[in-house]
């Protein structure tokens, strides 16, 4: 599976368009995806992003859910409220307005990579986000095992 690195900021153009950063799109294109698939966050002001992988790995997960619970019907509407993109040839997508609106974004977005997908913010909400989960990763003093794969697929 690819992986979202990085941060950028880009410009929406008049037309609504915005360049999607060349890394993400190398991304895409190594998992194969057919666009970048899009939806809003269920935790904070921003916009989800991934390719076809990780959607279906959500899809999946959803679906090993007791069918008929709440929170089956919860996670299900990160398919319904999912807008899949195909990205033009000058790198660029069209941002759906719901979208736009959801996230609070003016003329500027910043992507955000999160490892298996990557997020959308308007910039100043991204900054004072991102300020906040730092000094609290440093108060609690957050660490992280590192997960090793190894070729028979499952191994650490």
């Amino acid at each position: 599976m690819a992986v979202f690195l990085s941060t950028f900021a880009n410009k929406i153009d008049k037309k609504g368009r915005v360049s999607v950063p060349a890394t993400f799109r190398a991304a895409l294109e190594q998992e194969k995806s057919t666009g970048l698939i899009l939806y809003p966050s269920f935790k904070h002001p921003c916009i989800e992003g991934c390719g076809d992988e990780r959607i279906e790995q959500i899809a999946e997960s959803i679906d090993a859910l007791d069918a008929f619970s709440e929170e089956a019907e919860n996670l299900q509407t990160i398919l319904a409220d999912s807008i899949r993109l195909t990205v033009d040839g000058d790198g660029r997508v069209m941002m759906p307005k719901e979208l736009i609106e959801f996230a609070e974004i003016d003329d500027t977005v910043v992507f955000v990579g999160q490892g298996k997908g990557f997020q959308i913010w308007k910039p100043a909400t991204y900054e004072t986000y991102r300020a906040e989960k730092r000094a609290r990763a440093r108060q609690s003093g957050a660490t992280l095992r590192i997960v090793k794969n190894d070729d028979s697929g499952g191994g650490r």
